[in-house]
C-alpha cells in the first residue's frame, strides 16, 4: 500500500491485486465470512452426502410396511451462508406451498426435484 501511495503502483494494479488473493487470505475471509474456506470441493463432497442420505431415506421408505413408521427426512449438512435460510425453515411449512398443512412428512418437492436434478 505504500507503493500506492508514493504513486508507484497504479490503483488498478492494487485492484487486480486484491481480486486475485487466494481463497485462504484474510481480506477473502474478512468480504465472504465462512463461506471463503469452502472451496468447490467442499460443496461438491456436502452434495454428495445430502444425495445419499437422501437416496437411503428413500429407500427406508419404500422398504418400511404400509403400518410402520416412516423415518425422519436427513437434514442436509450445514454450508456457509444457509443460516438464514436454516432459521426461517424451521417454523414455516417444508413441505411447499401445495401441500395441505398436515399432510406429507419429508422432503419438499422442490427438494426432490432439485436432487433428480
Amino acid at each position: 500500500m505504500l507503493d500506492w501511495h508514493r504513486g508507484e503502483l497504479s490503483s488498478r494494479r492494487v485492484l487486480a491485486l486484491i481480486k486475485h488473493l487466494p481463497r485462504d487470505s484474510a481480506v477473502q475471509r474478512e468480504l465472504h465470512g465462512e463461506a471463503a474456506d469452502w472451496s468447490v470441493t467442499d460443496h461438491l463432497l456436502a452434495a454428495t452426502v445430502d444425495h445419499l442420505a437422501v437416496a437411503n431415506w428413500m429407500f427406508a421408505c419404500v422398504n418400511t410396511g404400509e403400518d410402520g413408521d416412516t423415518p425422519e427426512a436427513p437434514k442436509p449438512v450445514p454450508r456457509p451462508g444457509n443460516e438464514d435460510e436454516d432459521e426461517g425453515r424451521e417454523g414455516a411449512d417444508r413441505n411447499g406451498p401445495n401441500t395441505p398443512a398436515g399432510e406429507g412428512e419429508g422432503v419438499s418437492p422442490h427438494a426432490i426435484a432439485r436432487f433428480f436434478g
